[in-house]
């Protein structure tokens, strides 16, 4: 996940109407040779906790304390995508996951950071994004990016014979979950515990009766995305409405 670039006015302390930014220009973390813009939901306003669910259906995202939606000069590949959990059923591939998975035990715990969290997040930034400037993150970086200061989250542990083998960070909203951000043991690669994370995101989601799973975003053509069209139904935000999202339309 890239982190967008804060914005530079000054806010006006949660007075009047929310205030929206336009970030400067700076690298796509999806394609090395485009740059990205964003917008931002002023970070500083105290009331960014009341209007972030509403943001979520307007197809933004959070990235520690900032609220943001892609807004690139010359580029709308970025589509926010959402599972609407009470009708999801999964696939022979997503079974065959849970299966293999079986032995893996989930719990819901605090959003807060510990030593056994920091070092399986380390060691996935180091195998999945060496030299990419996230893989020198400590404890800082961990508060900052992942937990927030105002929202609402929640960690959802996956553990295997009791180990820690990966962390799917959850916001909390009235109707859905929202997918922040999931780490787990590179070790482990082969048992698929990112499409395990959402499946059990899934299942939390449809537990609480909530009727949503956001994703985030999805790119078409890019293959680190690709795995999110594997959940479907998936609606996808066309920045007006969300409509059905589906194996055989873009």
């Amino acid at each position: 996940m890239q982190t967008p670039s804060r914005p530079a006015p000054e806010p006006d302390a949660g007075t009047g109407e929310l205030r929206l930014f336009h970030t400067a220009s700076h690298a796509c973390g999806y394609w090395p040779d485009r740059e990205a813009r964003d917008l931002v939901l002023d970070p500083r306003d105290p009331r960014l906790a009341t209007v972030y669910p509403q943001a979520l259906r307007w197809g933004f995202r959070r990235s520690g304390d900032i609220v943001y939606r892609p807004h690139c000069d010359a580029c709308r590949a970025c589509t926010a995508v959402r599972i609407p959990v009470e009708v999801f059923v999964p696939n022979r591939s997503q079974r065959r996951t849970l299966a293999r998975n079986a032995d893996i035990d989930a719990r819901v715990v605090p959003a807060e950071r510990n030593e056994e969290r920091l070092a399986l997040y380390r060691k996935y930034l180091v195998s999945r994004h060496p030299a990419g400037g996230m893989d020198d993150h400590g404890a800082l970086e961990f508060d900052q990016f992942l937990i927030g200061s105002w929202n609402e989250g929640r960690l959802l542990e996956l553990r295997l014979h009791g180990q820690l083998v990966a962390v799917a960070v959850t916001d909390l909203i009235e109707d859905a979950l929202s997918a922040v951000y999931t780490f787990y043991d590179p070790d482990c690669v082969s048992r698929g515990l990112g499409t395990l994370a959402i499946l059990r995101q899934i299942a939390w989601a449809q537990r609480d009766r909530r009727r949503f799973l956001y994703l985030g975003y999805w790119i078409d053509g890019h293959r680190k995305m690709a795995y999110k069209r594997n959940f479907q139904p998936l609606e996808g935000f066309d920045g007006r409405q969300w409509r059905p999202l589906t194996d055989a339309a873009p």
